[in-house]
């Protein structure tokens, strides 16, 4: 054979097999393209190569048969655009005759591949499937076999069937909300077990979760229903009710502990207080010497301090149990409170601290309980000048703001670091709680104010700085309508919880603390 022409035959077939190669990437790009991440099948790039290369054929043709029947200026265009058209449609229909006659190849082969996998079998539970009457017309579910291995035949019978007699009404009420135009209902029913094992009750709790399948015109036409096993959250709400009665009975056993231990403890110490004073009057006699004076004035003022602790823990525990009665009055405050500065001002001024007030004309009358206002400014007091050293002072403010009575009890003090402010008011808790501390008391003051300002719907305020003072606030409604809007039995929690976390501005180191002391129904 002649040199040249194998030369040129070998030439000619590198072009073919570039050409062809060509043709294959764009095909299988397209194809790609079009099919997501399927790769190109080699059966669709043998197709589609043929129906290219009589493209090219047709493309060259077509336009040149329709230039010589109605002219080039008419043909070329027409004929081109024909050509294109017929070789899309032709590469669709092959392509996709080509797929689904491998699809059908794959299932014949495989016979079980063409039953569809329900998407709810992969979920939790069991699903049904209702009708509008509540019929079960079909079921699913990942645990579908073991719900159905206990229910009675549910299909095609009505699910209410299986329901408890009690709860058969919830379930007839929820299906009514879906037909009204609810799109989900969440119950708690019982299903009734026919045949129960050892460890099993007669119930079972489950929770259908019921979702509205509606047509075009949003009318019922199936309802989705989900049931799940809950028997585990109802033996937690169990156990979680039978501890919050027995706390509550603990609270209550405590409360009344409380309040029996403090009223046997007042008789006696009655008793040693009226002794006592006997004695320190030498009513029956003078005393020996200056010791026993001593000693008995010693007595007398323990006597006191304990007997204003157990009153105190009465009082307290009155509040909390609910049984702290307020005797609203009107009266005049500026009376009130001249007349609790009098009751101390011999303790400031034994101690070196000066006691004074600043109180407004016309400060007029306001409603609450005379006594527990009393108390509050006296416990208030009592608690500035324990805590201020010789030489400081200590101010009772009142004023009129608005339809509120407010009183401030200001100090020169020790003052109180901001992370010991969220201690404050806790029962029988103290700032100073080391061993060396510097000053007397059972931590039950602060505790009772807040309770009596919560029974009375105020607030309860506390700023400090430590080594410079403390500032006090207690806000009442004037006219006692806090008392009148609380709940009916006056039931507060206490000691009150403080509404808002301590807050601590960096540059002055001032803690303030505020009490929204709420009444609530324990």
């Amino acid at each position: 054979m002649n040199p040249s022409r194998i030369s040129g035959v070998v030439v000619l077939r590198k072009m073919s097999d570039a050409w062809t190669m060509a043709m294959d990437a764009a095909l299988t790009h397209v194809l790609s393209s079009e099919a997501g991440a399927r790769v190109a099948d080699a059966a669709e790039l043998r197709i589609l190569r043929r129906l290219t290369a009589g493209f090219l054929a047709g493309l060259l043709l077509l336009p040149a048969g329709l230039s010589a029947l109605i002219g080039a200026a008419a043909g070329l265009p027409i004929g081109v655009s024909l050509a294109v058209s017929l070789y899309l449609i032709t590469a669709v229909a092959l392509v996709a005759g080509t797929r689904f006659g491998a699809r059908l190849a794959s299932r014949a082969a495989d016979p079980q591949a063409d039953n569809s996998v329900d998407p709810w079998d992969y979920c939790p539970g069991l699903f049904l499937t209702l009708d509008t009457t509540g019929v079960v017309r079909g079921s699913g579910g990942r645990d579908r076999d073991m719900f159905l291995s206990f229910l009675r035949e549910p299909l095609s019978r009505p699910f209410v069937e299986q329901v408890h007699v009690s709860d058969r009404i919830a379930f007839a009420r929820a299906l009514d909300d879906l037909r009204l135009g609810a799109d989900v209902v969440v119950i708690d029913v019982r299903l009734d077990r026919p045949v129960l094992g050892l460890d099993q009750t007669q119930f079972l709790n489950v929770r259908l979760d019921m979702t509205a399948m509606r047509n075009a015109a949003g009318e019922l036409v199936a309802v989705r229903a989900q049931m799940l096993d809950i028997e585990g959250e109802m033996k937690m709400r169990d156990a979680v009710r039978v501890k919050e009665h027995e706390a509550h009975a603990a609270h209550e056993l405590k409360s009344r502990f409380l309040a029996a231990v403090s009223h046997e403890m007042r008789t006696p110490l009655n008793a040693i207080l009226g002794f006592s004073d006997i004695l320190a009057g030498e009513y029956f006699g003078k005393l020996e010497n200056d010791r026993q004076r001593e000693y008995v004035q010693l007595i007398r003022q323990s006597g006191a301090h304990l007997l204003s602790v157990v009153n105190t823990m009465l009082d307290m525990s009155k509040i909390e149990a609910g049984r702290y009665e307020l005797m609203m009055e009107s009266f005049d405050a500026a009376e009130t409170l001249i007349e609790c500065e009098r009751m101390l001002s011999l303790q400031a001024t034994a101690k070196g601290v000066k006691l004074s007030s600043r109180l407004p004309r016309g400060l007029g009358e306001i409603t609450a309980d005379s006594r527990a206002l009393r108390q509050i400014v006296i416990n208030l007091i009592g608690n500035a000048i324990k805590f201020t050293d010789a030489g400081g002072a200590v101010t009772l403010d009142a004023a009129r703001r608005g339809s509120d009575f407010v009183v401030s009890i200001s100090d020169t003090g020790v003052g109180i670091a901001p992370e010991k402010i969220a201690l404050l008011g806790r029962p029988f808790t103290q700032i100073q709680d080391d061993l060396n501390r510097n000053h007397e008391g059972s931590g039950l003051g602060l505790s009772l104010v807040k309770g009596l300002t919560a029974l009375h719907g105020g607030t309860f305020m506390i700023e400090s700085r430590k080594g410079e003072g403390t500032v006090v606030t207690i806000t009442l409604p004037a006219d006692g309508s806090g008392v009148l809007n609380a709940d009916e039995d006056n039931m507060v929690e206490f000691p009150p919880r403080l509404s808002q976390t301590v807050s601590t501005d960096k540059e002055s180191g001032k803690a303030a603390r505020h009490d929204q002391a709420e009444a609530k129904i324990a």
